[in-house]
C-alpha cells in the first residue's frame, strides 16, 4: 500500500530562441496552487501566430482561472456524472475571465488571447487531468511511461485547438481516475513534447523519466538542473526553437522506472486514413434512419404497435414512478438547467465577441 504525502512540484517556462533572440518573452504560462488538500498544476501555451498578439496574457489568465477553480471545487468536478457539463463549466469560467480581461485591456474580443491548456489536479489518491490542444501529459510509474493525453492537432499537424474557440468544450478532454502506482506526472507544452515524444510511434522517450527524477533534488538545485537540461537539449538545439514549458508532480518515495531500461525505439503506428468518423457516420446511417422511422411511427419491425409497459397475460400495468425514480428525474432536470445555464454563458460570450467585431 502506497502512503502519499503532498507531491513535490516543479514547473518552469523558458522562452524559445525565436522569441529570446528577438528580446521577446515566452508566450507560455504555468502555475501551481496547493489549498484545501488539493494540488493543481496547470500549463498553457499561447498561440504563436501574428494575430494572437496577447496570447501570453491569455495563457496566464487561463492557468490562473483553472487553478483557482479546482482548488476550491475539486470534489464537484470529480464526482459529477455529467461530463459535458464539467467541460462546459470549465470553458465558461476560462472564457468569462478572458472577456473581463479583454474589456480591461480595451480589446474587441478574446481571439488574441488564444492558448492551449493542460492541467493535473490531485486530492488524496484522486486525480483529474484536463487537456485541450497540443503538448502531452505523461504518467511515470514503476512499470514505465504512459501517455495520459496525446497532442491534439487541428486540420493539419501544424495547427491545434485553443480554449478561446466558440465550441472549445467539445475538444476539452477531462479524465478522472486514481493515482495508484503513479510515481510522477509530467506535463509538457509542444516546445518540449515535440522533442521527447515520438508521435509516429506513440512513444514517450526515457528522458521524461530522467526529468521527473530531478524532483528528488532540493528545490533550488532541481530548478537549476531542469533549466540547464531544457536550454541545452531543447532551446539551444535549433535557432527556431519554440517556448518550452514543463510541469512535474512527483512522489519521491514511490516505485519509479529505471530510465536505462525504458525503450528508446518502437514500431511505427500506422493509422488507416480512410477510416474516419465521417465514414462511420455513413456506415451507421441506414440503422439510424430505420430507428427514427420506428420512433416516429411507434411500430416495431413487423408493423405491430408497441405495447409500451403493458405486460403479457393481462398482468397489471407497471406501477407509477417510485420515489427514487422521481428524485432521479428531478436531479436530471436540475443538471439540465445547470447545463443550459453554462451553455447560455458560452452563447453570451460568443454574442459579445460578435458584437465587438
Amino acid at each position: 500500500m502506497i502512503i502519499r504525502d503532498e507531491p513535490e512540484i516543479e514547473y518552469l517556462s523558458l522562452a524559445g530562441r525565436k522569441h529570446r533572440d528577438k528580446g521577446l518573452p515566452s508566450e507560455d504560462a504555468c502555475l501551481a496552487i496547493t489549498k484545501n488538500g488539493v494540488t493543481v498544476l496547470c500549463l498553457a501555451d499561447g498561440a504563436g501566430s501574428s494575430q494572437y498578439t496577447n496570447s501570453d496574457k491569455g495563457a496566464s489568465s487561463a492557468v490562473r482561472t483553472v487553478c483557482e477553480l479546482l482548488v476550491e471545487h475539486f470534489d464537484a468536478f470529480y464526482v459529477d456524472n455529467h461530463e459535458a457539463l464539467i467541460r462546459s463549466v470549465l470553458i465558461a469560467a476560462i472564457q468569462s475571465d478572458m472577456v473581463i480581461l479583454a474589456k480591461e485591456e480595451g480589446l474587441p474580443d478574446i481571439e488574441s488571447f488564444s492558448a492551449t491548456l493542460m492541467f493535473t489536479a490531485v486530492k488524496d489518491k484522486r486525480v483529474i487531468y484536463g487537456h485541450i490542444g497540443d503538448g502531452i501529459i505523461v504518467r511515470v510509474s514503476g512499470s514505465g511511461l504512459s501517455p495520459v493525453t496525446l497532442p491534439q492537432n487541428g486540420e493539419d499537424i501544424s495547427s491545434t485547438i485553443f480554449v478561446t474557440l466558440p465550441d472549445a468544450q467539445n475538444y476539452l478532454r477531462v479524465i478522472r481516475t486514481t493515482l495508484d502506482d503513479t510515481h510522477a506526472i509530467v506535463m509538457l507544452t509542444d516546445g518540449i513534447s515535440d522533442v521527447v515524444f515520438d508521435g509516429t510511434k506513440l512513444l514517450a522517450l526515457p528522458v521524461i523519466a530522467r526529468l521527473a527524477d530531478l524532483c528528488e533534488y532540493p528545490h533550488e538545485e532541481r530548478e537549476r538542473l531542469l533549466a540547464q537540461a531544457i536550454r541545452k537539449f531543447v532551446i539551444d538545439a535549433t535557432p527556431l526553437s519554440d517556448d518550452a514549458t514543463i510541469g512535474i508532480l512527483c512522489w519521491p518515495n514511490t516505485p519509479k522506472p529505471s530510465p536505462d531500461l525504458l525503450p528508446e525505439d518502437g514500431p511505427i503506428v500506422i493509422s488507416e486514413r480512410a477510416d474516419s468518423i465521417r465514414e462511420v457516420q455513413k456506415a451507421i446511417l441506414p440503422r439510424v434512419t430505420r430507428a427514427r422511422e420506428i420512433l416516429a411511427t411507434g411500430q416495431g419491425e413487423e408493423g405491430a404497435p408497441h405495447e409500451g409497459n403493458k405486460l403479457q397475460n393481462d398482468t397489471p400495468p407497471v406501477p407509477e414512478k417510485t420515489v427514487d425514480q422521481a428524485a432521479s428525474n428531478r436531479s436530471m432536470r436540475i443538471a439540465l438547467y445547470i447545463s443550459c445555464g453554462a451553455g447560455l454563458i458560452l452563447l453570451a460570450i460568443n454574442f459579445f465577441l460578435w458584437m465587438k467585431r
